[in-house]
């Protein structure tokens, strides 16, 4: 009697389990229907839309690009993800690609240690590029709901890639956050200012450097990059602060931050000028490491969701022009 009522649960289960799994294909495919009539509305031709959302699946490791070890600190996360070993490989890329690098710096004014650590932490030097559907990852994204309005403009834009500038579907790799090539961009950034460096008629973000830098230099630059300036420092505070004031959102001139108590981290007085905004963060909360981050730090941020990676590519970045 027994085994059969443990038989008996365990089909109900299997079966409950096969029509949820069914439910979900179900709204996943009517999900899919959404945004192909938001793609035409946006411009997309019918034909390609109905054309590739057909052979999208759901992607279930689709995930936020996110530092989430809340235990770790910039202490022990900085040495782990920038180990002596990339340190020493950025310097030898650097040293390899200098002439092609330099060129692109002077074209874009972008100094080339940033263009080379974003290399190095986004991609390993263009190892990991992106080996999953990017339309599939996009959408999956959007379906889950995290950031949807975001992720749909990006499906849209990948979309968009593949109908206006003649990137294939098999081209379209992402990582499971929908970020794709060898700087890790995302799709609507390529739309917007891709660069066809190698004149082979195609945006090749993934398989071509040459693409893949002059892209990301020239998004850098037209966002406003400041050649004359840097990503910001290690600071020291020498009061207390309103927590509200630690952020990106919040911008302040150095002598506020210095009317605040921040100073340089020798403890010596902040810089005597007050045509930049910046912003001080504290991302191990206020025990541990203070910085004020410049304008250039916010155009590298918008690589990562994480303050931890973005700082581990301005980290690298310092090793680089050491």
């Amino acid at each position: 009697m027994i085994q059969k009522i443990i038989s008996c649960a365990f089909f109900y289960f299997f079966c409950s389990n096969i029509a949820m799994a069914e439910d979900s294909r179900g709204e996943f495919t009517d999900y899919l229907l959404e945004l192909q009539q938001k793609a035409i509305a946006t411009g997309v031709n019918q034909l390609t839309a109905e054309r590739y959302i057909a052979n999208i699946k759901i992607f279930k490791k689709a995930s936020l690009n996110t530092h989430s070890d809340e235990s770790q600190t910039l202490e022990d996360f900085i040495p782990q993800v920038v180990p002596e070993i990339t340190v020493s490989t950025a310097r030898a890329m650097f040293q390899q690609h200098e002439s092609q690098i330099q060129n692109l710096s002077r074209a874009y004014q972008v100094q080339p240690r940033f263009l080379m650590a974003l290399w190095g932490m986004n991609s390993r030097f263009g190892e990991r590029t992106g080996r999953f559907s990017g339309l599939s990852v996009l959408a999956s994204l959007a379906y889950k709901g995290d950031k949807e309005a975001f992720y749909i403009n990006e499906f849209i834009a990948a979309l968009k890639l593949i109908e206006q500038k003649s990137i294939t579907e098999d081209l379209l790799r992402s990582s499971s956050s929908g970020a794709m090539g060898q700087m890790q961009m995302m799709p609507s950034q390529i739309l917007q200012y891709g660069i066809d460096a190698d004149k082979d008629g195609i945006i090749n973000v993934w398989d071509s450097m040459d693409d893949a830098f002059a892209s990301t230099a020239n998004m850098l630059h037209r966002q406003g990059w400041q050649y004359d300036s840097t990503w910001g420092r290690q600071v020291k505070t020498t009061l207390m602060l309103d927590p509200n004031l630690l952020g990106l959102q919040t911008h302040h001139t150095f002598s506020h931050w210095q009317a605040y108590g921040v100073r340089r981290f020798d403890g010596t007085d902040l810089p005597q000028r007050n045509d930049m905004e910046v912003s001080l963060i504290a991302p191990d909360g206020p025990k541990g490491r203070f910085y004020l981050t410049y304008n250039n730090f916010r155009l590298l941020h918008q690589f990562n969701n994480s303050l931890y990676d973005t700082l581990a590519i301005t980290y690298l970045s310092e090793k680089i022009k050491q």
